[in-house]
């Protein structure tokens, strides 16, 4: 398995748990927090709201530097015998082809 499949998979883990977390939020406060007593006065409901914002972002992070770091283990092919003729022009030949035969116009006159 090569380095960029783990960074691949380590993507798709991570992509999985942001789900997970941003669906336990609720927008209007009734989420997760909701279900630990219904109020805000209990200190533990803030302290997951805390947790649960700060979650996302840091998975929002880790995300993020994990698809740059894909980017450098992408493997790319590297240069074959045909790529090297390219870029060496003076093993580039040009073809020969067939002479076109252009029509001679008598002067004063233009073809329709």
């Amino acid at each position: 398995m090569g380095t960029y499949s783990v960074f691949i998979a380590l993507i798709v883990v991570v992509c999985f748990l942001l789900i997970l977390i941003i669906m336990v939020q609720n927008p209007k406060g009734g989420g997760l927090s909701s279900s630990f007593g219904g109020g805000q006065q209990m200190g533990g409901v803030q302290k997951t709201t805390d947790f649960l914002d700060r979650s996302t972002w840091v998975l929002g992070g880790i995300l993020l530097g994990l698809i740059l770091l894909s980017n450098v283990a992408l493997e790319r092919p590297q240069a074959t015998s045909q790529d090297s003729r390219l870029l060496d022009p003076q093993e580039q030949t040009i073809p020969e082809s067939a002479p076109v035969e252009i029509p001679e116009v008598p002067a004063g006159q233009l073809p329709e």
